[in-house]
């Protein structure tokens, strides 16, 4: 049985007047936050305060890339060339480290947002592109990607660390993939069966799909979102039944070599 798992959350996605997400309680209970850089949401300020309070709760730093595409929150897909996504990686990873040497810090990982996390799991050329960004800025950067995809098996074609992440409140298609927010069904409501779906995959690399069947996972490390308070709370939820399951909490650059 897997005696540890990172626990991680999408933070640093205020910007300007905006406020979104409860950052500051939500990283009392993850052991990795990946930081928005800008381009989905996230500010220079926003990004240096998130960055601040990750090193103060030792949290592990991860770069968050997204499309340039701040209207739709970097959930619409984009038709962009590979060039351009290894750029726009670049760019972001870029903006973040800057931001994560300022303050003495060092940065874990990267892991790509919304549209262009959902597409790089199936497009392996896009994948690919991304993963050619990451090795051009910092090849001793973890890369957290859907368990199983496209992204995870370019990361490890080229060499660099690569973790599988699984989602505490979201449906899985039979294929592995996510099931699109837009559908009926994508978002396990209920927490309590979601926790039990968790540590189901975490325990024995199984997670049932919408259609009931079940499939392989590997778990390295669960995505929890903390946008409301009740987001919260499942995060502290999540964290307790793995330590009562005898699964400790670890950032990725503690077990990922």
């Amino acid at each position: 049985m897997k005696k540890f798992v990172d626990i991680n959350s999408d933070l640093g996605e205020s910007f300007g007047a905006y406020k979104i997400g409860l950052d500051e309680e939500v990283l009392k209970y993850i052991s990795s936050a990946n930081i928005a850089c800008g381009w989905h949401a996230g500010d220079p300020i926003v990004m240096r305060r998130t960055v601040e309070a990750a090193c103060k709760n030792g949290v592990g730093i991860g770069a968050h890339p997204g499309f340039p595409d701040i209207m739709g929150f970097g959930r619409r897909n984009m038709t962009v060339s590979q060039d351009e996504v290894k750029q726009y990686t670049i760019y972001q990873l870029g903006a973040l480290y800057g931001f994560v040497k300022a303050v003495g810090g060092k940065m874990q990982h990267v892991k790509p947002h919304g549209a262009m996390y959902n597409m790089a799991a199936k497009d392996e050329k896009l994948a690919r592109a991304i993963i050619e960004g990451i090795w051009e800025v910092d090849r001793d950067l973890i890369v957290l990607g859907l368990s199983g995809s496209e992204m995870v098996n370019a990361a490890v074609e080229k060499g660099l660390k690569a973790a599988n992440e699984v989602f505490a409140d979201r449906a899985y298609n039979p294929d592995g993939t996510l099931v699109p927010r837009s559908l009926p069904g994508s978002m396990i409501l209920d927490k309590n069966i979601a926790i039990s779906r968790v540590i189901r995959m975490v325990t024995e690399g199984k997670v049932t799909a919408i259609n009931g069947e079940d499939l392989d996972i590997k778990a390295d490390s669960i995505c929890v979102h903390g946008d409301n308070p009740e987001a919260v709370e499942f995060v502290l939820l999540i964290k307790e039944e793995m330590l009562k399951a005898g699964i400790t909490i670890k950032a990725l650059h503690e077990f990922i070599k």
